[in-house]
This record gives C-alpha cells, structure tokens and sequence, in this order.
C-alpha cells in the first residue's frame, strides 16, 4: 500500500519511462543496424559476383558468407532493439538482451578455453588454414585473404611451404598436368622494396627444392607459429580490441534492463490509476 499510495501522489503525465534511456538506447541499435546493413549488403554484392561453381564449392571458407551470417545476426538483434525501445515493447526489449547476453558470454567463454585449451585451437586453426589452402583458387576473395596473411606474416603454407602441396594445383604429385606443379603462391616470395612490377611467377618449382635453397627465394616457415608468436607479442592490444567489443554490448544489456524495469514500473502505475478511476471505493 505504501508504493501504491506513492503512485497515487504523482501527476497523471508522469511517466517512469527515462526519454534519455528510451533514445539513447534506439540510437545505440540504429548505429549497428546501419552496420548490419553495410555487412549484407556487402556480403550479398561477393556472393554475386562469383561463378556458382566455385561459391558453392567451399561455402565454409567464404568470407562473404561470413559477413552475411554476422550481417544478418545483427540485423536481427538490433531490430529488436530499435523497435522496442521505440514501441516500450518488453518482448521485444528482452529478446535484444538475451541474444546480446548470449553473445557476450559465448566470446567470454570462447576467449577462456581457447586459453586454457590452447594445443586444440591450435589443431583447429591449423584445419581451417588446410581447407583455406585446399580451396585457394575455387574463391578470389578467399585467394586475397591468404595473399594478404602471408604478406603480413611474412610466411607460407601452414606449418612449412610443402603444404601448399594439398592444393590440387601446387601439387607435387607427378600426374599433376598443371603449370603452377610444385609452385607455391607469389605471396610467399621474398620480394624486394625496389621491385616496381611484382614477378607472380616467383615461386614456380619451389616445393621441389629444399628447406634451405627454397629459403632464398621464398618464406619457408608456415604461418601458425607466426600467427601464434604474434598473437603472443600483441596481447594487450588484442584485450583491448576484446575489451572494446564487450563495452558496447554490456552497455546494450544494461540500458535494456534499465527500460525494461521502467516500463514494468509504468504498467504498473497506469494499472493502479485505471483500477482508481473504476472503483472509487478503493
């Protein structure tokens, strides 16, 4: 009785609805259903720019889907958002959260045991990488992605240059008709700052000759134990980056808590003037 008798002393225009919360909560989810946008759309624009066959001959290592799947998860959850927090809709509010406290704790738990498990990460990447090398020609963006890691890296293949053998192009094998037979790409070349035009022939016939001599021409060492050493070297910079990612998200759950309570609070109150105004005995 004490918080209904509370109630009953406010104005009939007040509300418990924060604007602030309201609408700094619907421009939070407008930035990042703007971004979801941008990411299927550039998704969508990848997808169609390659040959059926070879977009659907390596689904699982296409960027473009990527974006797609990350574009339209947002897409989603960030709808939810803007349309309740707009309509004070607690259905719609509490599905934003859940989803976003999902997401949350799956990156938490996904940083921990990839710490904790770190020798299983490490076989996990190494198998992403093969099927990336398996299927480096079948998609351009794909091709790109490697180029540009093994640029970075400065390294090639997985664990050594020889594993760009598994692709059916470089292989080594002698019944291999192609002409980049025991090639690697020209990423891996060692190239000089000089060279003005980029010889993409520089690694023909690598694969055949050994560590050593190969070492002259192209980077022999593969790029997870450069990936490793580098993730190992830029750990407060990758918290960070990890850190700058659950910010907004935390901020998102807790500005939909903050609504949600105060839009139970509202129903609350219009229920306590509604059942007032039909019994006046009360």
């Amino acid at each position: 009785m004490g918080k209904r008798a509370a109630l009953a002393t406010y104005d009939k225009e007040f509300s418990f609805v924060s604007p602030v919360v309201k609408y700094l909560l619907f421009l939070f989810n407008l930035i990042f259903w703007m971004i979801s946008l941008v990411l299927m759309s550039v998704g969508i624009y990848a997808r169609m720019m390659k040959h059926a066959e070879a977009a659907m001959a390596c689904l699982a290592v296409d960027p473009a889907i990527l974006l797609l799947i990350v574009g339209v998860l947002m897409f989603f959850i960030t709808f939810c958002g803007c349309v309740g927090s707009l309509r004070e809709n607690i259905c719609l509010l509490q599905t934003f959260c859940i989803f976003l406290t999902i997401i949350f704790l799956l990156q938490l738990a996904t940083g921990v045991l990839g710490f904790v498990f770190s020798d299983k990460a490490r076989n996990k990447v190494s198998e992403i990488i093969n099927n990336a090398i398996v299927h480096y020609r079948d998609d351009i963006d794909l091709q790109n992605l490697i180029d540009f890691g093994q640029k970075e890296f400065s390294c090639c293949g997985g664990v050594t240059y020889t594993d760009w053998s598994q692709n059916m192009y470089f292989n080594c094998t002698t019944d291999n008709r192609s002409r980049e037979r025991c090639s690697v790409p020209f990423s891996c070349c060692l190239l000089s700052k000089d060279e003005a035009v980029i010889n993409t022939m520089c690694g023909q016939g690598m694969q055949e000759l050994p560590y050593l001599q190969a070492g002259a021409f192209i980077h022999t060492n593969g790029c997870i134990d450069k990936l490793v050493n580098w993730i190992h070297s830029n750990l407060f910079m990758l918290g960070g980056i990890a850190l700058g990612l659950a910010i907004p998200q935390l901020v998102g759950i807790l500005l939909s808590q903050i609504l949600i309570n105060q839009i139970k609070d509202q129903i609350e109150l219009q229920n306590y003037n509604l059942q007032h105004r039909t019994d006046p005995w009360q």
